[in-house]
This record gives structure tokens, sequence and C-alpha cells, in this order.
């Protein structure tokens, strides 16, 4: 080991003394950053990475829908499944309704799903907390779980469902008939963990949507699966190249559906990410800070090195490690202690929910029943070498100041 990097180490770490207050505040400094990076940047990925999982499973890797209604969705499917790529489809059908249950009105989107083929694209199997999707007749309705709760249904209770249609017969009948709601038995519950889907989707057999709309044999879209690995966005154009222009369909993936909500959530992270990182540069001034005194205090054992045939650069070179190595030391311990954090994030948010009685604020307005994590690979390592960096160059300044000390002006110093 080069004696400039061995007392680089010892200056800081020095044997057989407590821990140098000065070298721990630095590190301190730089590992407050690094956590508070860690957990911002794992939380902000957590939503996104939740939503994108989430999106895939409502609504599949790729959209086809048309300008109005699929007529025949046997047939398009059939096509479909002929494109390399394409691993499953299932049709649905989809719009507003009013569900009413002891008098207790709701309005959610009800989804026309089929049973047989829904597994095939959409895990929604995984997401079913009470009932069972076998159980989903055209006689029966599975409701979000808020849903259920704002309704009061429970497992067997039938509830009214009016669609849009039957209020259009109404209105034309001119009140000389009687239109009778339908009467659904709920069969099932599901959770997907976002307040607003629990809270505002209810699913049916696709036949029962089918005759609430008055659609007949026509969907409204089809949802595909592709093979696990393959770009959505190369999968629909490839299937909007195979499909039949005269029926004006039109394949996209879930990126180009939720493009711009996807571009917002990914701006503000990066631009999170951006703003904390200036907790690192204040950090390094702290180190550049204490590197300084150090010099300061040390200028007859930097004179006493240049007298023994030290070279300038190698002086330099000890001052600028001492940086690097608070910047290894401070990453490593800022790590642990950010993803420390993260592993007890949903205690410490239901401890602060408690104290400011604001746990039904926070599910309103974030919409997930958990706090998600997920830390990218990518912006780990722009943490680990952009503190890193930092930290290195915060000891140019001191080096360059012990490198221009003169070895005899040096040693007269008191």
């Amino acid at each position: 080991m080069p004696w400039y990097l061995y007392l680089a180490l010892k200056q800081l770490f020095p044997t057989g003394r407590r821990f140098p207050f000065f070298t721990a505040i630095s590190v301190l400094g730089v590992a407050l950053g690094v956590a508070v990076l860690i957990i911002s940047s794992s939380v902000m990925g957590g939503f996104g990475h939740k939503i994108r999982e989430m999106t895939v499973d409502t609504q599949g890797d790729v959209q086809v829908r048309g300008d109005g209604l699929i007529a025949d969705p046997a047939a398009l499917q059939v096509q479909l499944m002929k494109i390399p790529g394409v691993v499953a489809t299932t049709p649905f059908a989809e719009g507003p309704v009013a569900v009413i249950y002891q008098l207790k009105p709701q309005f959610p989107g009800l989804q026309g799903i089929d049973p047989n083929r829904i597994g095939n694209v959409i895990p929604l199997n995984r997401y079913i907390t009470g009932g069972s999707l076998a159980a989903l007749d055209d006689d029966s309705i599975i409701l979000g779980s808020q849903l259920a709760i704002a309704l009061g249904a429970r497992l067997g209770d039938k509830v009214e469902v009016y669609s849009p249609l039957a209020f259009e017969k109404l209105r034309m009948s001119k009140g000389d008939e009687v239109f009778l709601p339908r009467e659904l038995r709920v069969v099932g519950y599901f959770e997907f963990g976002h307040q607003a889907l629990d809270g505002s989707v209810a699913l049916v057999p696709l036949r029962a949507m089918q005759d609430l709309y008055g659609l007949g044999r026509a969907v409204h879209g089809i949802n595909i699966k592709i093979t696990h690995g393959l770009d959505a966005d190369v999968m629909a154009e490839r299937i909007n190249a195979a499909l039949p222009s005269p029926q004006h369909l039109r394949a996209r993936s879930w990126i180009e559906i939720n493009q711009d909500f996807l571009f917002v959530l990914q701006f503000e992270r990066n631009m999170m990410f951006f703003l904390l990182m200036f907790i690192v540069v204040v950090a390094a001034f702290s180190v550049t800070s204490s590197l300084l005194i150090a010099v300061v205090r040390k200028t007859r054992e930097i004179g006493l090195l240049g007298a023994l045939g030290a070279k300038p650069r190698q002086v330099a070179a000890c001052f600028c490690f001492q940086g690097f190595f608070i910047g290894v030391a401070g990453t490593l311990v800022g790590l642990g202690l950010g993803f420390g954090v993260l592993g007890v994030r949903d205690n410490i948010i239901e401890i602060f929910a408690r104290i400011t009685q604001s746990k039904a604020a926070l599910l309103r307005f974030y919409q997930f029943s958990h706090l998600p994590s997920y830390t990218e690979p990518s912006y780990l390592v722009a943490t680990i070498i952009g503190t890193i960096g930092i930290s290195t160059l915060a000891g140019l300044l001191p080096a360059w100041r012990a490198a221009k000390l003169k070895p005899v002006e040096a040693l007269r110093s008191e």
C-alpha cells in the first residue's frame, strides 16, 4: 500500500484512539444525505413500480380498441393469437352503473369479463380476498373491497344494478312502463391495494355486462398478454400492422395508454433525486471544512513529509484520499440506515398517522393501503457513484492547499 494511502487512513481512523470527532461528523453528514436519497428514491420508485404492476395486472400488456364497438370479438381473438409474441387474449366491456344496497347508492365503473379467459391475461385470482372468481355467473357480482365497505354489502347479499340503458328506456317510456333493476348476488371481493380501484370498480361476467348495456355480442376491447420480456410498444406496433384496417382497430401498449401519468411520475422522481443530491453537496462542504482544519493543524507534519522527500502530488493525494474514504464510509453507513428505515416504513407511517390522526387522509390522497418501496438499480448506482465522487472532489481544495506548502515554511509554522 502506498504510504500516502496508509497515512490517509491513519489520520481518519487512528489506531488505539476514540473515533475522531471531525471524521464522525463528516461521515455522518454524508450518511444522512445517502439515507435520504435512498429512502426518497425508493418510495417514489415504489409508487411508480406499484402503479406499473397494477396497470398491467388490470389492463394487460396491450389493449385493442376500435372507434366503436367490436362486433365480432371471437374472430378478432383468433387473428390476434396468430401474431408472434401474443400469449393470450380476453374480451371486456365496461361502463358506469349505479349500485344500490339498502338504499345506499354507489356509482362504480362496471367491467364485464370472461371468467374462463381472464386468468390467462390478468392474474385476478391473486387479488381476490373473499369469495372466489369461480363462483361468478350471470346473476352475480364481485365488488372492490372499499366499494363493498361503502355499500355495507357482504358475501351472499343481493345488490341492485342500474345501467344507463335502463335510465334511457325509462326516459323514452315517459313513465308508462316499469323497469326493474338487475339484482346481482355478491360472490367475492377483490383488493388491488389502491384505494381508487378498490372503491370504484366492480366485476360481472361479460354476458351480464352486454345485457346491461344492450351490446349484444359486441365488446369494447380486447386485453392481450404478450411473451415475457418483449417490449409492449414494439408488440403494439406489430399487432397494429397485422390488424385489418377497415375495422378501424388500434392496439396500444399499457405504456402509451398511461404515458402522461408515467411521464409526470418519472419527472417528479428525477427532480426529487436532483434536489436531494444537494444534501450530499452540503455534506461535502463539511468534509472540505474538516480537511482544511486538518491541513492547518498538521502544517508542520506536512512540512516534515516534504523534507523527507514526499512529492507535492503525494501530499495532495493523502488529503484527496481522505475525502474518498469519508465518501465510502458515509455511503456504506447511509445505505444501511436508508434500507433499515425502508424496512420499517409502514410502522413509521402508522405511528405518524396515529399522532396526527391522518390515516384516512393518507389513504384518500395517496391511494395506497401500504407505503410501496422499490429501489431501482440505476438510482442506487447513481447515488453511490455520485456521493463518493462528490466526497472525493471535496478533498481537492485541502489537497491543493497541502501541496502548495513549502517544507521550510511549514516547519517554521507554530
